[in-house]
């Protein structure tokens, strides 16, 4: 068996996520405007919440333990039957594998991204992805995701081993 490949993180832009999701964030790429008498500034529509028929919306928050890199990815999930979304409460950057909705996965599929401790993700439906990847300490994110019937989270194991190296983030 050959030696797991190296995952590099790239930075997390609209652009480079837009096959996997959204990219929850306040910037000027965004529609804004003022609100509440020019107090607040209202950021509009940053997601959809994507969920089936039977479903329905539900808030969480989950806490994330800190994972000490080098890191190895040797599974993914995914959620059929709606979309996730993380939003990060602690302020901290954080790491994001994912990959294209499909029936299968495979190490060659994945790309990982890291997400500055403003910016959120909503994997779409169908988004393969690692379960969350919180860096330096533990992390509180606040999850938008679908409660329902039915099973709704798919598991594989991959082919191949990734490893996510001590230097990847370039913490920002």
């Amino acid at each position: 068996m050959s030696a797991p490949r190296i995952l590099q993180a790239e930075p997390l832009t609209r652009d480079a996520f837009a096959p996997f999701g959204d990219v929850i964030e306040a910037s000027d790429a965004v529609r804004h405007f003022p609100i509440n008498g020019g107090n607040t500034e209202r950021y509009h529509d940053l997601m959809r919440i994507d969920l089936d028929p039977g479903g329905h919306a539900i808030v969480s928050i989950f806490r994330g333990q800190p994972r000490a890199l080098p890191f190895t990815i040797g599974m993914m999930e995914r959620h059929p039957k709606g979309s996730q979304a993380f939003m990060p409460l602690s302020g901290r950057a954080y790491l994001v594998a994912v990959a294209r909705p499909g029936e299968t996965v495979t190490a060659d599929d994945i790309r990982l991204f890291l997400a500055q401790g403003s910016q959120g993700v909503n994997y779409a439906a169908g988004t393969w992805h690692h379960p969350l990847l919180a860096l330096d300490e533990v992390s509180d994110f606040l999850v938008i995701d679908r409660a329902g019937p039915g099973g709704n989270c798919d598991e594989v194991v991959l082919d191949e081993l990734l490893v996510i190296a001590a230097s990847s983030p370039p913490h920002a």
